[in-house]
């Protein structure tokens, strides 16, 4: 297995284990660490089904940490349109790729200076569930 990388807007890595393997783990992993899977999105399947056309397995879970979601929609209530957390798990070269949202970087747009302490919390959980898989 590779180390996890830094991303632009997220951390990730890539498992050498088979997609529905490395999705399974990820749900594994984020209900360790507090969160629950809100959503699933097949992105492979919703573009089959719209635009008729072929793409590897990749699938979205919307991911919520309810303690930490709580604690942050306390000093922002317009939060919930940067909610859920987006895991992403997809397809590429052989192996499966995870990748979790830099919630720091996310919730910077919102210019609350009152959020940064959640946000780390809520990276050091997304960095744990990665780092684990």
């Amino acid at each position: 297995m590779a180390n996890a990388n830094t991303l632009n807007y997220g951390y990730g890595k890539y498992l050498d284990v088979p997609f529905e393997n490395a999705v399974q783990r990820a749900r594994e992993a984020l209900a360790i660490e507090g969160f629950g899977v809100l959503c699933e999105i097949d992105i492979k399947k919703k573009l089959n089904e719209k635009l008729g056309v072929e793409l590897s397995n990749y699938v979205i879970l919307g991911t919520c940490n309810p303690s930490l979601a709580y604690q942050a929609l306390q000093h922002e209530m317009d939060l919930g349109l940067l909610l859920p957390c987006n895991v992403v798990v997809y397809e590429k070269n052989q192996k499966s790729f995870i990748a979790a949202i830099d919630a720091f970087k996310m919730l910077s747009i919102v210019g609350n200076p009152v959020l940064q302490a959640t946000a780390r919390q809520v990276n050091e959980k997304l960095h744990k569930v990665i780092d684990r898989l």
